[in-house]
């Protein structure tokens, strides 16, 4: 599926940006403008059943399919949040960007994948208090993108959570030179498993203090941690 994007910025180089469960480009209204600072022609994409893109069949490997079929190979800077983490993980290979970041990636959810299915679509008509409650440190902009993107997002891309995670998704190994940004403490990545990805070759940094959307916890902390890489 040829997926809804937005672009910013107009230069030679080309960052890609996937968000996660719940989201869309949104998200990255401060990433995706500072990286178009620097030089980068940067594409949001907004994953199938998230956004304007178009809903249908979900499953792992059909959201790593629609990145493929719908951003440009070989750019220079791939990012992804979570899910898109994940998808961007298992498409990596056939997109082939220069550089990988994935922000603090869901690559097991191992059983909490069906509590998961259960609880995200109750976040689908969540109130502005819950959403400052959860995340105290946001900007006002950003409760106002997550009460949008929770109000165009389809739950049924919740249910497809146990069967994209039967199976381990962490990569075996970097395909790409790839940088695992993490929250502190992140409930993704324990510091067990982030050793191990340090030992099959990620680099592991981490954004002090940042819950799970690390980059609207701490946007210069979550820049800095990028810092060598864009």
């Amino acid at each position: 599926m040829k997926l809804h994007t937005r672009e910013w910025g107009d230069g030679d180089r080309i960052a890609v940006l996937v968000h996660g469960i719940m989201s869309d480009h949104r998200t990255w209204r401060r990433v995706a403008p500072a990286l178009a600072d620097k030089g980068y022609r940067v594409i949001g994409v907004d994953l199938r059943g998230h956004g304007a893109s178009g809903r249908g069949e979900y499953g792992a490997e059909i959201w790593a399919d629609d990145l493929v079929e719908t951003l440009p190979k070989g750019p220079e800077l791939a990012i992804g949040h979570s899910l898109g983490a994940m998808a961007l993980a298992l498409a990596v290979e056939r997109l082939a960007p220069d550089r990988a970041v994935y922000c603090d990636p869901a690559w097991e959810l191992g059983q909490n994948a069906t509590a998961a299915a259960s609880a995200f679509p109750t976040f689908k008509n969540a109130p502005r208090a819950m959403i400052t409650g959860f995340n105290p440190r946001w900007e006002e902009a950003d409760v106002e993108i997550e009460l949008a993107t929770l109000a165009v997002w389809d739950p049924a891309t919740a249910h497809a959570l146990p069967d994209a995670y039967a199976v381990s998704r962490t990569p075996a190994r970097p395909v790409v030179p790839s940088l695992v940004v993490l929250a502190d403490p992140s409930r993704l990545v324990s510091p067990e498993a982030a050793g191990e990805l340090a030992r099959r070759g990620f680099e592991i940094r981490t954004v002090p203090g940042a819950g799970h959307t690390l980059y609207r916890d701490d946007f210069e902390g979550f820049m800095s941690a990028l810092d060598g890489w864009m």
